[in-house]
């Protein structure tokens, strides 16, 4: 019974990684809605002016760009550490 557990169901594995997925994408957009909010908005109004528009716009779009940036440099960063101990086993 416990090699069964030990094993657990790829169905349940997929649907844990999406939930995954799920929480870190809505962590990512509360997390960018909160710094371009303080950066963009200087006080509420009932419509949005074209400038706090471009600032959203534009805050939106250095948030994506750098947290890909990160990502792509986390991937690169693991890949060189995995070359690296595969090297030094052989």
């Amino acid at each position: 019974m416990n090699g069964q557990a030990a094993s657990a169901d790829p169905q349940l594995q997929h649907f844990i990684e999406i939930e995954s997925q799920k929480q870190r994408f809505q962590q990512l957009v509360h997390q960018m809605t909160e710094v371009c909010w303080d950066k963009c908005m200087d006080k509420p109004a009932p419509k949005l002016d074209s400038r706090t528009d471009m600032c959203f716009v534009n805050c939106v779009e250095r948030f994506i760009d750098t947290s890909q940036f990160i990502l792509n440099r986390l991937e690169q960063t693991q890949k060189g550490k995995a070359s690296f101990s595969e090297t030094m086993s052989e």
